[in-house]
């Protein structure tokens, strides 16, 4: 008897076990619906920066500003400061320049010497940038602060045929800006960092905030609403944390949306997320009829479709397409279906 007894507790503890693993299974976020941290979010203050420039297009083939006055005055003070004695400061006309606005993105913890590919854009009535030089152009951020300075040969570039591309105004100086001027911030020392979350939720920003308070093993991070994280550097981590934001994001997190339908009127595509229900109703539209069973039947029209009760939004857009609704039939639909209540979820028309 205590041989038995002894068996049928193994066997209930075993039992236990398995139904705990269960649970897990289903509780836990598998890996292949979860995202990483670094692909969700993004870290305050690491971000790009626009810097912009006016500059000078020369060495063109005759197909620069022919009476642009912003070139003729551009000129003639660059001339002026090469030395050269223009006559009553006349106006200096060549269509072989052109007036360009020059713009490029300063990267985050960019340094100075690194290079960055620039945009060279006609402002005037040039109709060519094709073979011409851009002239030494400083490259200034919101701050009016000069961070880099741009020089170099623009191209327009050119398809498999060697045929010219449909925009020849606008080129690129590829690595023709260097980087004058460093961004001050002391970012291994900081103490606390702020994570935005590109797509809000107060789900997954709890999810975040649980995860990486799991990982480092104290309350360090909090959820300040639904798109912001806030994170206290632990004492190991002081003075290390390019180390510390290595760690977080690289951390899968299982990512909350809203439930949403989006639909491109145009093409009558249907994009849907995950879980999306119908609850019952009976569709009328023209000559055809659509019935998430359980809805009151009414009279039946031409082409009509029956789908389950509790259908998801691609059950309703695999019955639709079966009777050939057009692309206008079917956001007709889908709005009054949200009207009514009967969509789930956020509804955007394209």
């Amino acid at each position: 008897m205590i041989i038995e007894s002894k068996s049928h507790i193994r066997q209930i503890g075993l039992f236990t076990i398995f139904v705990w693993i269960v649970l897990l299974a289903v509780c836990l976020p598998r890996s292949g619906d979860a995202a990483r941290l670094k692909d969700i979010a993004t870290v305050k203050g690491v971000r790009e920066n626009i810097l912009i420039g006016y500059g000078i297009v020369v060495g063109l083939k005759g197909s620069g500003d022919s009476s642009t006055d912003i070139t003729s005055q551009s000129l003639t003070r660059l001339f002026s400061k090469l030395g050269l004695d223009i006559q009553n400061n006349a106006n200096v006309k060549s269509k072989n320049a052109a007036a360009v606005i020059v713009t490029a993105k300063l990267p985050p913890f960019a340094r100075v010497g690194s290079q960055l590919d620039v945009t060279a854009s006609s402002i005037g009535d040039a109709s060519s940038l094709e073979g011409g030089m851009l002239l030494v152009t400083p490259l200034r951020a919101g701050d009016q602060n000069v961070y880099a300075v741009a020089q170099g040969p623009v191209s327009i570039g050119t398809v498999a045929d060697g045929s010219s591309k449909n925009f020849p105004t606008i080129g690129r100086v590829v690595s023709g800006a260097t980087i004058e001027k460093d961004l001050d911030m002391n970012f291994a020392s900081k103490k606390n960092f702020r994570l935005a979350l590109h797509q809000p939720d107060f789900t997954t920003a709890a999810r975040v905030a649980a995860v990486i308070n799991g990982e480092l093993g104290g309350k360090f991070a909090s959820a300040r609403d639904s798109g912001t994280i806030d994170i206290v550097v632990p004492f190991n981590y002081d003075g290390n944390s390019v180390e510390l934001l290595a760690l977080l994001e690289n951390i899968n997190i299982n990512v909350d949306t809203r439930a949403r339908v989006v639909l491109n009127e145009r093409t009558g595509t249907v994009v849907m997320g995950e879980h999306i229900q119908i609850t019952p109703v009976a569709i009328s539209h023209g000559d055809l009829a659509i019935e998430v069973k359980g809805a009151p039947k009414g009279t039946k029209p031409e082409r009509v479709a029956e789908i389950k009760s509790g259908a998801s939004v691609s059950d309703l857009v695999k019955a639709l397409n079966t009777l050939g609704v057009q692309a206008k039939d079917l956001t007709a639909i889908f709005q009054t279906l949200k009207e009514v209540g009967a969509l789930q979820a956020d509804l955007e028309i394209m």
